[in-house]
């Protein structure tokens, strides 16, 4: 079994592709399970956010075209997508997933959003029934490490997100937003992030509109906003100096003819527009009118990067504390190699055990209840003894990945070869003998 993950982020492939492979949450459990349907992928889930779209797998030895299937999905020539992609397997797979999960791997570093978002995609792939055993394990891990990373350094202090970066930037073309009037078209999460950091910037006028009245309602009366119902987005805008839209929709809201009806209502004063949304809201045709200023989430980098400058020696300490839990994580998952050997082993001593006890039951003759817990005592604690040293040894080849001495060690004993006992953990999902194989193993790996 490898662990491999594959995708696009906002360093490796423009918005322009990013918004092609942009999965919405309403999709995401089809393209899950559609992910799962590829030949050779054991377990899988699918992270899609505004910077990035990832595939994690298991598969199996003979491996699974991830490549391929987001080509095959999403209509994109395979050609133009191959320059962008990346891929890792095994150890590296693992880094990066802790990296995303604790922000480091973000366009705005030690931003909270994302944890969220890859805790949201490991639910629905849950729901979908595509992950087990494996991915189980590693997510759960990835999520203590981003914790670790929360909650020991300081890489959340003073937290920010692509909300407040956006407004940054306003702010910082302004001059000051006091007196300005900014529309948040959609009521989400980012635009909710984008409120509080309005206010706190000393934004005059809020308006808000969004698909849905009631979320609208509930951001508007939060930060002392008004309400605009969605249908007379078109006609209102024109009365803010700074839009910032962040929508689910699947094409443009705001397109160049939009754009020339709302300078020619503004008399040609300007009008800024930050885009959020992946994929983009407003047609990046707009910029080419005098008078309006389109900024993506992909020109919103240059704030981030002087964001992510001052942050330098606490994104170190961060990396030094990730490194620390992949490694934990791969010496675990070494670990289990030796666990069908150990399972092995124990029911090997237990055989014994008991036939040594049937064996001496007619010499012991009958035996009070008391006594005979005696016996068992006695015999169990002898056999834990003695097969201590030989178990911490096979764990400990399995540690420093030493196949050689983990197989002489297995030879010694007479057991299965533990390449050929692996594949009994991976039944566990199968219920049956293969999940009390499974729980033996990891109560074995415990000891």
């Amino acid at each position: 079994m490898t662990l491999a993950l594959i995708g696009v982020n906002h360093k490796t492939a423009p918005i322009e592709l990013r918004e092609r492979l942009a999965i919405g949450r309403d999709q995401l459990p089809e393209v899950t399970r559609a992910l799962a349907g590829v030949p050779g992928v054991l377990e899988c889930m699918v992270v899609s956010t505004c910077n990035r779209v990832e595939m994690l797998a298991a598969v199996d030895g003979s491996g699974a075209d991830l490549a391929g299937f987001l080509h095959r999905q999403f209509g994109v020539d395979a050609a133009q997508l191959a320059p962008h992609l990346y891929e890792h397997r095994d150890r590296q797979a693992v880094r990066h997933l802790f990296r995303v999960a604790a922000s480091l791997d973000s366009m705005v570093v030690g931003e909270p959003q994302i944890l969220g978002q890859v805790k949201e995609a490991f639910a629905v792939a849950r729901e979908c029934g595509t992950v087990s055993a494996q991915l189980e394990s590693l997510l759960q891990s990835a999520f203590a490490a981003a914790k670790r990373v929360r909650t020991e350094t300081e890489i959340g202090s003073n937290s920010v997100s692509v909300a407040s970066v956006a407004v940054d930037l306003a702010r910082k073309i302004f001059g000051s937003l006091s007196g300005h009037t900014v529309f948040l078209v959609g009521a989400g999460k980012m635009s909710e992030l984008a409120a509080r950091s309005l206010v706190q910037q000393g934004a005059g006028k809020i308006l808000v509109a969004n698909r849905t009245l009631e979320r609208a309602e509930d951001l508007a009366e939060r930060f002392r906003g008004r309400v605009v119902p969605f249908e007379h987005l078109h006609d209102t805008a024109d009365q803010a100096d700074i839009v910032i839209t962040s929508t689910g929709a699947p094409h443009p809201i705001f397109l160049r003819e939009h754009g020339q009806a709302f300078l020619h209502r503004r008399r040609n004063r300007p009008m800024i527009f930050i885009d959020i949304a992946v994929p983009r809201d407003v047609d990046p045709e707009m910029n080419r009118l005098e008078g309006i200023f389109v900024y993506d989430i992909d020109d919103l980098q240059a704030v981030a990067a002087a964001h992510l400058a001052e942050r330098g020696r606490v994104a170190q300490d961060a990396e030094t504390l990730i490194a620390a839990e992949v490694e934990r994580f791969q010496e675990r998952r070494r670990t289990v190699n030796a666990a069908p050997a150990i399972v092995a082993l124990q029911r090997q001593a237990e055989e014994i055990r008991q036939a040594e006890l049937r064996r001496m039951s007619a010499r012991l003759g009958t035996l009070s209840p008391e006594q005979i817990a005696a016996v068992e005592a006695l015999t169990r604690g002898l056999i834990n003894k003695f097969l201590h040293q030989p178990m911490q040894a096979m764990k400990q080849a399995a540690r420093e990945n030493d196949s050689a001495r983990l197989e002489a060690l297995c030879d010694a004993w007479s057991l299965p070869p533990a390449r050929e006992a692996e594949p009994s953990l991976e039944s566990a999902a199968e219920g049956g003998a293969g999940q009390t194989a499974a729980s033996e193993a990891r109560e074995a790996v415990r000891r």
